[in-house]
């Protein structure tokens, strides 16, 4: 038989129980019929057969970044201004780039930017700033965590927030301690009002188009499968457009949101159920999010945040939960019922907490073995939260990307103690939870390998000390990216490792991340990726 393509000349790490490594593998139809030396499968090469040499270079499985939101950042990648730290590195840069910007615009469009880091941009701008900047039109800027962001008061005029305005239910509209007056500071659902604002104009066509830009990102990244976190259905219907014009060249994950009210409740009403669809795109579950941001000091813990309090914010603070218990039980319990697999983010302790309380509510209801319930993020996994999850077979779907981008964040706000059991994969390996990692792009960075490389050395990009007590081995982080990933989301009968009958999702790098200096991974490249036998990146 002539396969349809075949890896020659690799270190392949297929990722299977027993670490087996191969030289070369064969597929065909998508799938992976063979793996073994370079001369075994030559034997597979035929005249139409697709052959990738690796030179010699490490070959994985390809990465499963099984929480983050490419359906927000297909829209702004089109039109939001990126802010991040690596664009902008003082306050005066970021009030230019507004400036710039919001001089550009055509007539009646918002100034929208996303992912400023405060901490490493010069600090929030003042609403006075932000009016000088914006010429007069509404800008709103969302923070990195996309929990809080900065609105300018043309954007409180366009959204119909009076200066006298109650604080809306699980939100906050900071404001100066002195004077009672908006800071620009929203926290929450305060921040959804302009944010709903402005995607209110987003089409399906935008989200498509936007997707193509970032598929290629995430390809030139070895991402062979995203799971999309709190997919409203506007995206749904793009994405599965997309997969009727053939336009997928990735994997895609449905995880529906809580958030599109009527969206669950169809669900369940339809009788559609976690797995529903294809090798391109499923759905994988359901998810609410109670639970908010640490870097943001919004995220719910027992104990309160340290460090210097943003003017507006409670004193002390220890963070909020954005919905009622026995509503959340409700809405969980239904979904579970259903067949759909619930997610629940909790980042902080208090938050991790509320989230197992609604799981294990749920399972007493219906209780079911094999139910792989995540708690999405999982920060703060303190020794009795460790045993919680494990007690209750939870899934702690780990925030990985936050080490990397947010940890110098994690420890102002925390405080260096708090480090040793925030993201501790470490203990969760040797009790047997499951932890897959992901990116929560755009929140951080698609990039998957400056994440693993701090799951292995315990620093972030800053240097900042994540304790590395908690360090894991470079085939742990890896594993948290693949097998793991794949295990999370049900799909591990088809990816997540290399072997027989399993879709033939790979990526080739010019860093072996398994044996390097551990310094290294994060500046680790893919010389290519292949998604179900067709290389598509590099080659």
């Amino acid at each position: 038989m002539n396969a349809d393509f075949v890896l020659l000349n690799g270190r392949i790490a297929t990722m299977d129980g027993a670490g087996t490594e191969a030289e070369a593998l064969a597929a065909h139809g998508g799938r992976i019929v063979a793996l073994g030396t370079v001369a075994a499968m030559r034997e597979y090469v035929g005249p139409a057969t697709r052959v990738l040499d690796a030179g010699g270079r490490r070959v994985i499985p390809g990465i499963v970044d099984s929480h983050a939101h490419p359906d927000a950042y297909a829209v702004r990648l089109r039109t939001w201004t990126l802010l991040s730290p690596d664009r902008v590195r003082t306050r005066d840069e970021v009030l230019g780039t507004i400036r710039r910007v919001c001089a550009s615009l055509p007539p009646g469009r918002w100034g929208a930017f996303y992912r400023l880091n405060e901490r490493a941009s010069g600090g929030y701008p003042t609403l006075d700033e932000l009016d000088a900047a914006s010429a007069g039109r509404p800008v709103f800027i969302l923070r990195t965590d996309g929990h809080l962001g900065l609105a300018n008061r043309a954007a409180f005029a366009a959204c119909s927030v009076p200066p006298d305005a109650a604080d809306p239910p699980f939100g906050a509209f900071d404001r100066d301690p002195a004077t009672g007056a908006f800071t620009g500071l929203v926290r929450e659902t305060a921040a959804h009002i302009f944010l709903n604002a402005i995607h209110g104009a987003d089409t399906e066509a935008d989200i498509a188009e936007g997707m193509e830009q970032v598929q290629d990102e995430c390809l030139s990244f070895g991402i062979t499968s995203v799971a999309n976190s709190l997919t409203p259905a506007k995206a749904i219907r793009a994405y599965q457009r997309m997969r009727r014009d053939g336009l997928w060249r990735m994997r895609m994950g449905i995880i529906a949101s809580g958030r599109d009210e009527p969206l669950i409740p169809h669900l369940i009403g339809a009788g559609i159920r976690s797995g529903f669809g294809d090798d391109w795109l499923r759905l994988i579950g359901v998810e609410w999010c109670p639970d908010c941001s640490t870097s943001g000091r919004t995220a719910a813990y027992w104990d309160p945040y340290v460090g210097t309090p943003v003017p507006g914010e409670p004193v002390p603070n220890t963070g909020m939960l954005l919905y009622d218990r026995d509503d959340l039980i409700e809405r969980a319990t239904a979904a579970h019922k259903a067949g759909l697999q619930v997610m629940i983010e909790g980042v902080g302790d208090r938050g991790i907490d509320f989230a197992i309380d609604v799981m294990e509510a749920a399972l007493a209801v219906h209780p079911v073995s094999d139910h792989r319930m995540r708690v999405e993020h999982c920060c703060y996994v303190t020794p009795p939260i460790l045993a919680r999850l494990k007690r209750g077979g939870f899934v702690d779907s780990s925030a990985t990307g936050f080490m990397d981008e947010l940890g110098e964040a994690y420890v102002a706000n925390r405080g260096q103690g708090a480090m040793r059991h925030m993201w501790p994969h470490r203990s969760l390996i040797a009790a047997g939870v499951p932890a897959p990692g992901h990116s929560d792009f755009a929140v951080c960075r698609v990039n998957p390998f400056t994440a693993i490389g701090a799951m292995v050395t315990r620093q972030s990009g800053t240097g900042a000390d994540l304790d590395a007590t908690e360090a894991v081995t470079p085939a742990q982080a890896l594993a948290a990216y693949t097998t793991l990933g794949a295990w999370a989301q049900r799909e591990e009968q088809d990816k997540g490792s290399l072997e027989p009958g399993k879709l033939a999702d790979l990526a080739v790098l010019d860093t072996d991340i398994l044996t390097c200096d551990p310094a290294a991974i994060r500046d680790t490249r893919v010389a290519a990726t292949v998604v179900g036998g067709t290389i598509r990146h590099g080659g």
